[in-house]
């Protein structure tokens, strides 16, 4: 058994289903390989039963920690800020509440740790559901290392296990608008991917949306790429140096074959230049858009309760 303490941080919205099922199976794993554990869940002003739960099982078990958002801060990535900034432990495990990271893992997690990696993540080998979304999700993740200036592990999501010297690198960077997976790859250190089978969702529904994972995407490009700006300049050039043929094969044929030209040559390049234009200050109002967070500086997130936890603090 290790003599050493890991915080588990689980964010949680509407998750009545799996927070028992969740915090029965994390024990048996955590109390089979520790000398001690604390299980830290952070609702996300959920609007069932999740409160209630938590409350419960804060009150009855010591390891148990419940921090209480004062409303929805939106997505998941605050959850894990706040629950890692309270952890007390020598390394910091990240899993959602849904049950699609199997809590099993995380035993290959700690074995790994105790080889002396600083990082250990869960690479999704496979993944359960509808084929689109498992091609949607490797495109993705394949894109993503291409254009990100991080060194991005495919096929990598949240879930990890993080020691207490990588946990306090991330707990010191001011950013508000975060994407914590990219934050962990920018820390650095040693690491290694532990693969897995990512389960379906085990009760209720998810938040996740076509509309939903197409702005996840933009949040980690955006927060971790320089290549859409890049590609503004590129762009620019590809529509100089065409209107530059443009303008010679216009006067050539003109000198050839005097006469009016088509009104729709014109009405299309109107329109080229036109969505050209705004595809840039799109990709520029994203960019402004996280500047913007920034320089308010407010906190990241409002704590309006805690229940349970024998230690620990947080920070905002």
């Amino acid at each position: 058994m290790l003599n050493k303490k890991i915080s588990v941080v689980v964010p949680c919205y509407n998750e009545e289903g799996n927070i028992e099922e969740l915090a029965r199976r994390l024990r048996d794993v955590l109390v089979r390989n520790l000398r001690d554990y604390e299980l830290i869940f952070i609702d996300n002003k959920s609007t069932d039963a999740t409160r209630d739960i938590l409350r419960r099982l804060a009150e009855n078990d010591p390891h148990v920690i419940a921090l209480f958002f004062s409303r929805n801060f939106g997505h998941s990535q605050y959850g894990f800020t706040a629950g890692s900034e309270y952890a007390t432990g020598d390394a910091v495990i990240w899993t959602d509440a849904d049950l699609q990271d199997p809590p099993e893992v995380i035993e290959e997690f700690i074995k790994k740790w105790q080889e002396r990696y600083d990082i250990v993540y869960g690479v999704r080998a496979k993944r359960r559901g509808g084929l689109f979304l498992r091609i949607a999700y490797k495109f993705f993740y394949r894109v993503y290392k291409k254009v990100s200036y991080l060194d991005i592990p495919l096929d990598a999501g949240d879930f990890s296990l993080m020691d207490r010297k990588v946990i306090n690198i991330i707990n010191a960077m001011p950013e508000r608008d975060r994407y914590v997976r990219g934050l962990r790859a920018w820390a650095g250190f040693r690491a290694i991917g532990v693969p897995y089978v990512r389960e379906e969702r085990r009760e209720g529904k998810t938040s996740n949306n076509i509309r939903k994972n197409i702005w996840w995407a933009k949040k980690a490009i955006f927060s971790f790429s320089y290549t859409p700006l890049e590609f503004i300049f590129y762009l620019s050039l590809v529509v100089f140096i065409a209107s530059i043929i443009a303008i010679f094969s216009y006067l050539i044929a003109y000198i050839i074959n005097p006469g009016p030209r088509g009104f729709t040559t014109l009405l299309m390049v109107i329109l080229f230049l036109g969505s050209s234009q705004l595809l840039a200050l799109s990709i520029i109002a994203e960019y402004i858009g996280r500047i913007f967070e920034e320089v308010k500086g407010r906190p990241k997130y409002v704590i309006e309760e805690i229940v349970g936890g024998k230690t620990g603090k947080y920070h905002q």
